[in-house]
């Protein structure tokens, strides 16, 4: 008879077999995926995952930036499940609507500030991206400005995978593979360690910021409807602005009638250590894009918040919006969202985020600045950066192409941690419910994965 170990493995390379055959991946080389199989992804609990040889991984990444509760949550689950035994779906079009999207609306409101009254439900943050686009272009409509089209959007963003949410994105390598939306234009991002050369933060950040000042008077505040951003670039590498950054961009767009959208999708429901990242920073948002933490990632949910200014045009006026998806407030997803906040609420997380666990996490995260081969940590709240170099002076990287991310990422796998490389940018969004021991173990497993990269690159 096999061991269970022994039929754990025949069973994985099963799997992995059936998926490089019949499975196309996300955002993956699909020739590069069959020559080196992926990992079954099988089980999770608490904090950590486990895959289908068995090994217990500690999630740094919250599974794609979205199960900031852990994956432990059976008032979540009992409320999926209940709901799907009363009304598992109706949609929400043609005059009719179905409780938990009538409570999770209000619900989101009261939780917002007072100029928030109205929400509109998606599947997905590109999804609700995508009508980000369709309201700003019904709201100039409405107002008799058809000429305000351009929507403003950052290098190195990224704002979802649909046609317009990517042509939104800032990812050069995503935008050759498709025909980008000709209204769409991309202005410098805020990453000081790649590109602020020999400005101080504070000098650069003033200049990514008046770099959107010069865009929108070279195009004309008049043909520009709105801009969209991060509060922090996630998937871009956790871009931390300088601190002079945001409150520039704010006079700026306070100066100009121009809608700003705050995407976030990674930010929204704490990880800042404010409900929404946009308050981290004192911005004021028209639209707020939101999606992944709201369901805690057990339902796909996403949807758009309408500041009164966008909203009260729109329901004043006569006609039809001609938008929506046949899943805009699933009644399943909408339950698992009202569980997620009462366990967000009832549990105190945005304080904790605040005065807790995000600063351990940060201070804990600052340790590894001092590794030989770490040339920045950078963060905020439960996300943060470090950038790999072999010179800290001049911050030459250890191989040209970006390419010493993925060497460091799968010694962090080797070594039991989920940690994100985005070229060579490694990336962390742990849990809001982790402990100061699981990030402790965090930051003890991420050095493990530093010295073999230091090893692998001769350091």
């Amino acid at each position: 008879m096999p061991s269970n170990t022994a039929a754990r493995h025949n069973r994985t390379r099963q799997l992995q077999q059936r998926d490089a055959a019949h499975h196309l991946h996300p955002f993956t080389d699909f020739q590069d995926y069959a020559a080196h199989p992926g990992r079954i992804i099988s089980r999770a609990e608490g904090v950590y995952i486990e895959d289908s040889d068995g090994n217990r991984i500690l999630d740094g990444m919250s599974g794609l930036w979205c199960c900031n509760l852990g994956y432990s949550q059976p008032r979540i689950v009992e409320a999926v499940r209940q709901q799907l035994a009363t009304l598992p779906f109706y949609n929400n079009f043609f005059q009719c609507a179905n409780e938990p999207a009538v409570n999770l609306a209000a619900r989101l409101v009261d939780m917002t500030p007072a100029n928030f009254n109205r929400v509109f439900f998606t599947n997905s943050g590109s999804e609700a991206n995508d009508t980000n686009l369709r309201l700003v272009r019904r709201y100039w409509d409405l107002l008799e400005q058809p000429q305000k089209r351009i929507v403003l959007s950052r290098a190195n963003a990224y704002h979802g995978s649909t046609i317009a949410a990517a042509s939104l994105g800032g990812f050069d390598f995503v935008h050759r593979q498709f025909e980008t939306l000709p209204y769409v234009h991309h202005i410098a991002q805020p990453y000081w360690f790649k590109e602020g050369g020999e400005l101080s933060p504070a000098d650069f950040g003033l200049r990514a910021a008046r770099d959107l000042e010069r865009t929108i008077d070279e195009l004309g505040e008049d043909n520009i409807a709105a801009f969209i951003a991060e509060p922090i670039q996630g998937a871009g590498g956790v871009i931390v602005p300088p601190e002079s950054y945001w409150p520039e961009v704010h006079r700026i767009l306070s100066e100009r009638d121009i809608l700003f959208i705050s995407d976030e999708v990674i930010f929204g429901f704490g990880r800042s250590g404010e409900l929404f990242g946009w308050q981290s920073y004192g911005t004021a948002p028209d639209l707020i894009t939101f999606a992944k933490a709201v369901t805690n990632g057990f339902q796909p949910l996403g949807g758009v918040l309408l500041g009164d200014r966008v909203a009260d045009v729109l329901t004043a006026a006569g006609g039809e919006f001609g938008h929506g998806f046949t899943y805009s407030g699933h009644p399943a997803a909408c339950a698992a969202a009202l569980a997620t906040l009462d366990i967000l609420e009832r549990e105190q997380l945005v304080d904790r985020v605040a005065d807790d666990i995000g600063p351990y996490l940060q201070r804990r995260w600052r340790e590894l600045a001092g590794h030989p081969i770490v040339g920045e940590t950078r963060g905020r709240g439960m996300v943060a950066a470090l950038e790999l170099v072999r010179d800290k002076q001049t911050r030459q990287r250890l191989e040209d192409g970006g390419k010493a991310g993925a060497v460091c990422r799968q010694f962090c796998l080797d070594s039991g941690l989920v940690m994100r490389a985005v070229g060579d940018a490694m990336i962390i969004a742990p849990p809001l419910v982790c402990s100061h021991g699981e990030l402790d173990l965090l930051i003890e497993r991420a050095g493990r994965a530093l010295d073999l990269t230091a090893h692998h690159y001769g350091i």
